[in-house]
């Protein structure tokens, strides 16, 4: 006995979700059919709202409902400092702490070769032009510290090198293989306060 093909695409089209798998999406599945029409459509609204309203900012990326996005076009903020994320997640993550008010910049993913992401499926190019362009006077990268995460800061660093701007790296507080949406805001604090400096010779304190 298999399912109805109804309910067999819901659970195949759940399943395409990341994290989710073949039994979660079977439970996810199941979950609407029990659920009231008024349930589903309250939900079927909510992800028609996002596809339609939804974009990323043209200018760091954050997807949001306005262009270019709050945090880019606030005064307040220091805009010859970039803070370089890989999802917009990782952004919020951040500006929980509090502390910085600079500007970010989201590659939306990292360099993974294995996966297939190459550099120009990020916005590396696009950090660069803001760099050049927008009088950008420090960049600090806050890729997550995994070996994708690694890779991924280590190639904007070249890239930057020929440019006469300080590249930071967030302090390593943060565990090795974390990712920065489950730090607590006192470690990223005191990550972003103890940040250290990119140079020939590697990492060296930033003299914060």
């Amino acid at each position: 006995m298999s399912y109805s093909p109804s309910i067999a695409r819901l659970i195949e089209e759940f399943a395409r979700l990341p994290g989710i798998g073949s039994k979660t999406a079977e439970r996810l599945a199941f979950y609407i059919v029990r659920s009231s029409e008024t349930e589903v459509s309250g939900l079927v609204a909510a992800i028609e709202a996002v596809k339609r309203g939804i974009r990323p900012c043209s200018i760091c990326y954050s997807p949001g409902e306005t262009d270019p996005c709050p945090i880019c076009i606030d005064s307040r903020r220091e805009r010859d400092v970039v803070c370089v994320v890989e999802e917009p997640k990782d952004l919020l993550s951040i500006e929980k702490v509090g502390s910085y008010r600079g500007l970010f910049h989201v590659l939306m993913g990292s360099l993974s070769p294995i996966e297939g992401v190459e550099p120009d499926d990020l916005t590396i190019s696009n950090l660069l032009k803001r760099v050049e362009n927008e009088g950008i006077k420090e960049v600090i990268l806050a890729t997550n510290p995994t070996t994708e995460g690694d890779c991924t800061s280590l190639y904007i660093v070249e890239r930057l090198r020929h440019l006469d701007v300080k590249v930071t790296r967030l302090a390593r507080g943060i565990p090795a293989g974390s990712h920065l949406e489950f730090a607590s805001r006192a470690i990223l604090s005191d990550a972003l306060s103890g940040r250290t400096t990119f140079d020939n010779d590697g990492p060296s304190d930033a003299g914060e």
